[in-house]
Order: structure tokens, then sequence, then C-alpha cells
């Protein structure tokens, strides 16, 4: 539809009106973040409805937003972010926003908002409209109810109540939720038994590049849920394919994807790096030492690791992703993994030719192709690790139902997800790897990875080691963290603001 009228425009423009324009909407994806498929997604559909969108891209300060939302006269500022972060810059926004005394209603969308967290961290921030949308499909419905002047102050106050009553359940929530002390939380640490654990090493330490990697390789990896939930058709491949309502669209989409695949593989659009890396390691309480050789008596780098807080069952442990490594008192010689892929290098080549022709279709696809890819890629690196690198699993069999059901020995976990939800341990992962150099990776200010297609963490191989969400913490472990990291207490407080009880 947006080739259509991109065809027409030229045509039409003697005849277009102010008039014809349902409103003007600013979109942006916030500072730091890289992710833009769910804000391009919202853009297209609403131009698609006579809306007129200024899209500022990734990345974008709060200063070009508020300066440019004045300059162009829009009606709304819509903000974007995936990474978690990016819900305090959207806080920051909301306050500046109010600084200057803005009287734009203000939408949140992006994967790690919710509701919950707009009520809770960001509408009280903005005494004007501040609305969480869950989906590009709801987009539409909620700029038209701002834009109406006969239902507008209905429609925002029913939204500040909701919000308020969210509020108060959240007060409640958290008196029924006790948390214990750091201490009381490490004596319930998880026990293994390290006496009887024998260590497997790997068959090299240090880091090894993987360079244009062929893609074709990743294929018979991919998840393809994710895929088709990007598309906003929530059902689980390939049972999506029955669905009564959505079926039919999703093998559409699902035949486009693969003719579309087949040329990234065949014209080589976009090409895959990785840098994988294993060391000498122990835990010290909450902490993971990493050594310079198996004399372990020099630390080039210490990981640290929150613990759950809230109080547990009494068949339940406080989890750490620490405890899965043998600490330094047991005198077991363990080891740690890291890893760092991509499947994006290149692609803003594509992108550029494909926005040319005005083909939004083609941008979301080849973007959501190349995520897709790359979590396939570190799918097929840890299925390799596993068997060939560090080989503590060479009898494993399985099938691709089986790996995204993570039925395999040892886990992947990555800073900015529940079991390590800080993303400032990022920068300390691509040191140790050197990511950047030998794989063209880097980190945004809000470490967000460039490409956006990328994937990085580490690699736990211990048999009873398993995913798991620390969930809220007490300020006794945010100044205890922030004291072991050497990094000033506001700041840490920033970046864990999610988490803090």
């Amino acid at each position: 539809m947006k080739q259509a009228v991109a065809y027409l425009e030229p045509f039409l423009e003697a005849d277009r009106t102010a008039a014809k324009v349902k409103g003007k909407v600013l979109l942006a994806t916030v500072k730091g973040d890289v992710h833009d498929i769910g804000k391009n997604i919202v853009g297209v559909v609403l131009r698609c409805n006579n809306y007129d969108i200024i899209d500022l891209g990734v990345m974008v300060p709060c200063e070009k937003i508020l300066a440019t939302a004045q300059q162009e006269r829009v009606d709304i500022i819509g903000l974007s972010g995936l990474i978690t972060p990016s819900l305090e810059e959207m806080a920051y926004v909301a306050k500046e926003m109010q600084r200057q005394l803005l009287q734009l209603p203000l939408l949140i969308g992006g994967a790690t908002t919710s509701r919950a967290h707009t009520a809770l961290k960001i509408e009280p921030h903005y005494t004007n409209a501040t609305i969480h949308v869950v989906d590009a499909s709801r987009a539409v419905g909620v700029v038209a109810n701002l834009l109406n002047d006969n239902v507008r102050d209905r429609y925002v106050n029913e939204v500040k109540k909701e919000y308020v009553q969210l509020r108060e359940r959240h007060k409640n929530k958290k008196s029924e939720n006790p948390m214990i002390s750091l201490a009381v939380a490490r004596n319930n640490r998880f026990k293994i038994d390290w006496h009887n654990y024998t260590a497997i090493k790997p068959i090299f330490l240090g880091v090894r590049a993987f360079n244009d990697y062929p893609l074709a390789s990743l294929v018979d990896f991919i998840d393809w849920t994710p895929f088709f939930h990007t598309w906003e058709l929530s059902a689980r491949y390939p049972a999506i394919f029955e669905d009564a309502v959505v079926g039919e669209s999703a093998k559409q989409l699902f035949r486009d994807a693969e003719a579309m695949l087949k040329k990234i593989i065949a014209e080589r659009w976009l090409r895959a790096n990785a840098v994988i890396g294993f060391f000498p390691a122990n835990s010290v309480d909450d902490d993971i030492e990493i050594y310079a050789d198996e004399s372990r008596q020099q630390v080039i780098t210490t990981l640290h690791m929150l613990r759950q807080q809230t109080r547990k069952p009494q068949d339940k442990a406080n989890m750490c992703l620490a405890d899965f490594v043998a600490p330094k008192s047991t005198g077991i010689a363990d080891y740690i993994g890291g890893f760092a892929v991509t499947a994006g290098i290149d692609i803003d080549k594509r992108i550029q030719l494909f926005e040319k022709e005005h083909d939004d279709y083609s941008v979301i696809m080849l973007k959501a192709l190349a995520d897709r890819l790359a979590e396939g890629f570190t799918e097929h690196m840890h299925s390799r690790v596993r068997r060939e690198f560090w080989p503590y699993a060479v009898n494993e069999h399985w099938n691709n139902e089986d790996l995204i059901a993570e039925k395999y020995q040892g886990i992947r976990p990555a800073p900015g997800y529940p079991a390590c939800p800080d993303h400032t341990e990022k920068p300390a992962l691509f040191q140790l790897l050197n990511v950047t150099e030998l794989t063209s990776i880097c980190l945004t200010e809000n470490f967000a990875m460039l490409p956006a297609s990328s994937v990085s963490g580490f690699y736990f191989s211990h048999p009873d080691s398993y995913y798991f969400g620390v969930g809220k913490i007490a300020e006794d472990q945010l100044l205890d963290y922030s004291k072991r990291k050497n990094m000033d207490l506001a700041i840490m407080k920033r970046w864990l603001a999610p988490q803090l009880y």
C-alpha cells in the first residue's frame, strides 16, 4: 500500500490538503537502543490510516525528539525500545516533556515495556496523556482516541484511573512478597556437591573467531515461532498454519520468508560473524573470577552477578549464576565460556535499497529474518561448544524441537535477560572476547549491540545449571553490588531500576 501511495503522490499533490491528514505522529527508538521492527510496523499501519509519520530512527536522544516534535508541530510522540535501559530513557523523556510544559500525548511501546511499568515509572512524571500501546494493531485506535475531541478527555481519564489502580495493586503486591537480606539469601544459595564433581576442560583456552560463517548451516536452527510474533501473529509454529483466524496469513508470510531467506543466502545479502572463548574461572560469593591461565594467580576480569532476594519456600534456593561455577575455596579448577554472534553484517546496504523503493514490507522481513538467523547462529554455536569445543555433552542427541525446549546440558544466559539483568556486564564480556575487533559487533552507550541482529552471553557447563529470573532486589544488594562493581550508586540505580523492590 505504501508503494502504491508513493507512486500516486506526485499526481495527487495538487489535490492534497492538510485537512485530509488525520494527524502527525513522531516515532523514535530512544537513545542507546537499536531495535525498531515494532516501531516500523506501527509507522506503516498509521501511514496506511492517513496519519503523517515522522520516524527519527534509532538511538535518538531526548533533545532531538522534543526539538523535532515542536518544530514539526506534531500531535503525538511515540517512543520505542527493547533493552531494559530504554525504560529509564523513556522516563527521562517524560520528565523533560513535563519540564518543558509540553501538552502532547506520549505513547510507550516495545518488548520490555508494559502497562504496569508505564503506570509505575513513566506516567507519574508527565501530567498529560501517557499511554502504553501493547502492539501495532492497537496503535490506530489509541491515536484516533487521542486526536478525537469528542472522546479524548474521557479516554485519557479512563487510562489514568486504570494506571492509578495498577499503582495501588503494585503497593499491595509488594507487601505480599517480602524480601530477605542479602546475607540470608546467600546462605540459601543453590547447593551443588562440588566434592564429587569433575570439571570438563575446554579443548582450548582463550578466544576463537568464526567470520563469514555459512548462513545455510544456520537455517535448520531457526526457531520460527518468534518470527510470527514479530508480525503479531501469536501462535506456535507450525500449528499456526492451522489457526482458523491467522492460518492463511501465516502461510503466505512463511512463503515470503522462505523466498527471501533463499535470496539472502544465495546473493549473500548478510554476513555472519562469531567469537567464542573459554577461560579458567571460580566463584567468590556472587562474583565469578576469570583467570589469565591455569595457574589461576592473575584475575583478568570479574563477572558480577545478582542473587534472587525474595523469600523462598523451604526447598527452593535463592539463585545466582555464580552458584554454577565451583567456588574458589573448593580448589576445583573450573571454567566459564563466553560468546558473541551476529547475522546482521551488511544489512544496512540492503535496507537502504528497500527504503528507496518504499518497500517497508521487505525492510521488516529482512530485519526479522536477520534476527532469526542470529538466534539460530547462537543455537548452532552452542551445540558445537557442547560437543566439540567444550565437550561436556559429546554424546547428546537432539532435534530442533529439543533445542527450542532447551533439552540439553548447560545454559547460555545473556546480560540484560532475567538471570543476568544488568546490561553493564556487557563491556567486560566484550573486552574479554575482543568482540568488536573480531566480529564488528559494537556496543551503544546504553549497551545495545550493533548490528541489532546480534546476541552475546556466557556459557555454563554444569549439569545442574538452569535458567531463572533474578526478580526484585533490595537496597542492601544494590549497595553491595555497586561497591563490587566500583560503580556510583546513583548510576547503578538507573541501570537496575526495573529490578529494585
